[in-house]
């Protein structure tokens, strides 16, 4: 069991390198296109094979079908269903996929291999007892071990009195602390615009707040005018608001997703070619050069009226952090 944990993480890891080399790669040329695309759904399989190797009966929880209804080889289909794409959100998505499949197999791996320790440890203590009371005392001992063993990983090597003491204290400052008083009347001195137009003042109102740089208030404000107006045409300026709210407040990868989102929502949006700009920027905060290039010149392709014109200063700017091949 132990064997085939290993193997199936070294596998999956050696996948997701190959994944991430593929996919980020730039991409000259249609055939290569192709190539590309042929070797990353290769790598998809594989992984989705792996998957029934550790968890075998195909549960949907864990992993899509291998096979989609009314899905073939052609390459032709396979063209026709990736028109709606482009290079950044295909090959982003994609990766991003295999990404989290990578998480959830790496984490059941480690449940299931500390569920297989505390067995043998348990049954041990029963096979080598004289008596009820003893080998109850032993499987006890085998359980504080283990949980002590899962803790001292989590917390670095910390002992568990010690991190526990320490959440403590955080929760119990944060609950302190709290907002102050100062920043409450800050907040409240923001009005919000009152107008016939309610999903605009809800936008406005997050606007203000992430102009003044309450940028927890201004995301709360956002999330709940994306949420309540979706079809609203200030939904791309809300969407890209919301990842500059995550992105200023030092937490890119939060940021990156909102970003996203919101190109793909919709590529014609007003604030379209602001989100794939300011995703290259997130990426290049998360030190990921790779995807900050594709993210530029997809913008770069995409916008070019706007790369030269509202957006060239910020352009500029973000192409000069990096070197792209």
């Amino acid at each position: 069991m132990k064997s085939l944990a290993a193997k199936t993480t070294t596998r999956l890891l050696a996948l997701a390198v190959g994944a991430a080399t593929i996919a980020t790669s730039p991409v000259p040329a249609l055939a290569q296109d192709s190539a590309t695309d042929t070797r990353l759904r290769k790598i998809e399989a594989e992984i989705r094979a792996l998957q029934r190797n550790v968890f075998p009966g195909g549960d949907g929880r864990f992993f899509e079908p291998q096979i989609a209804a009314g899905e073939t080889g052609s390459s032709s289909a396979n063209t026709n269903a990736r028109t709606s794409t482009t290079a950044v959100t295909d090959i982003l998505a994609r990766l991003d996929a295999i990404e989290l499949q990578m998480q959830r197999l790496t984490a059941i791996t480690e449940e299931n291999t500390n569920s297989l320790s505390l067995v043998q440890t348990r049954l041990a203590a029963l096979e080598t007892s004289d008596t009820p009371a003893l080998a109850t005392e032993t499987a006890t001992e085998g359980e504080e071990a283990a949980t002590d063993t899962n803790l001292a990983i989590m917390t670095g090597g910390a002992s568990g009195d010690g991190a526990t003491r320490q959440i403590e204290t955080e929760t119990a400052s944060d609950a302190v602390q709290g907002p102050s008083a100062e920043r409450l009347a800050a907040v409240q001195a923001i009005t919000k615009p009152q107008t016939d137009d309610s999903a605009d003042d809800e936008y406005s109102y997050g606007f203000r707040l992430w102009n003044a740089g309450f940028y927890p208030e201004a995301r709360q404000q956002l999330s709940g005018f994306v949420e309540q107006y979706p079809s609203h045409w200030r939904a791309t300026y809300g969407r890209n608001l919301l990842g500059r709210a995550f992105l200023d407040d030092g937490m890119a990868e939060d940021a990156a997703r909102w970003f996203l989102r919101n190109y793909q929502a919709d590529r014609t949006a007003a604030r379209a070619p602001d989100s794939l700009l300011y995703l290259a920027e997130a990426m290049i905060t998360l030190e990921d050069t790779r995807r900050a290039c594709i993210a530029l010149a997809e913008f770069g392709e995409t916008y070019p009226a706007v790369a030269s014109g509202r957006l060239s200063s910020k352009y500029e700017e973000s192409r000069g952090k990096v070197t792209c091949e």
